[in-house]
């Protein structure tokens, strides 16, 4: 099998996130097909290869997103197919919120070409830097806000909790760019059984280009239903509650180094 396939990651920044071997994979690939995050990203890509193929197109108002999934992944593998080296460049990580590179990858890894990822600086990467977030502080849980609303999860008070693409909140359809305030008022009605109402959260947006601006407005939960959101607007919630010692364990714990500390040292006889 003489073709292959190999998706890479963009990052978020304007040519400032790219890894070397991504940049690198670009430039010798027979054909590339892109999924930036905007136009100017996306001619940025066009200059690294003069056969450039945009998946943008494939998205339509009112169109499902499994349609047009499956279109691109049809697209991608039908170069592969004729022998062609393609690379897929995504935006940010292509393993991170990405159906297609791991759908494209894993059909083609089935049919015996050589397929694999390379990773790419992800929005969330961004998050910890702008936010100043270090997840091994108190914890940190992520969602999807649909699936988050969907299934029933498990929420940590006292751990972060991050909900991506909170603009399409409730969509079912996989079809809108934005769900209105209703399907919002059922998103904040399940957090205040977790959350007080004032408990302060983060719309986050991360920069994508020079002159953007990072978004990081703090507004109260209950406020989200009004709030500008988008599509790519994440929702940070900061922790609500302390966290609890479990002190069965603790003590456990502390049994078992007064055992070790105060257990007789072994003669070694040679």
């Amino acid at each position: 099998m003489s073709g292959s396939l190999v998706c890479v990651g963009l990052g978020m920044k304007l040519g400032a996130h790219i890894s070397p071997i991504s940049k690198s994979h670009i430039e010798q690939a027979d054909v590339v097909f892109s999924l930036a995050s905007n136009g100017v990203i996306e001619q940025w890509v066009d200059e690294m290869n003069p056969n450039v193929i945009s998946l943008q197109p494939y998205y339509q108002e009112g169109k499902s997103r499994n349609i047009t999934y499956k279109e691109m992944i049809d697209a991608i593998l039908q170069e592969v197919k004729a022998g062609k080296k393609v690379v897929g460049a995504f935006y940010g990580h292509p393993g991170v919120f990405a159906f297609v590179p791991h759908k494209a990858i894993e059909i083609a890894q089935n049919e015996g070409f050589n397929a694999y990822m390379e990773p790419g600086i992800s929005a969330e990467d961004c998050l910890f830097a702008d936010l100043a977030i270090d997840p091994g502080k108190y914890g940190y849980q992520q969602y999807e806000t649909s699936q988050f609303m969907f299934y029933q999860r498990l929420i940590d008070p006292s751990a972060y909790l991050v909900l991506w693409q909170v603009g399409v909140a409730g969509d079912r359809s996989l079809e809108k760019h934005n769900t209105g305030s209703a399907h919002r008022q059922i998103l904040v009605e399940l957090l205040l059984n977790t959350y007080p109402a004032d408990h302060k959260v983060i719309l986050y947006q991360a920069k994508v280009l020079p002159t953007d601006k990072i978004r990081s407005d703090e507004i109260l939960l209950k406020d989200i239903v009004s709030a500008d959101l988008f599509m790519h607007t994440t929702l940070v919630i900061p922790p609500s509650e302390k966290m609890k010692p479990n002190n069965k364990i603790l003590a456990e714990l502390e049994r078992l180094e007064e055992q070790n500390n105060y257990a007789p040292h072994l003669k070694v006889i040679k």
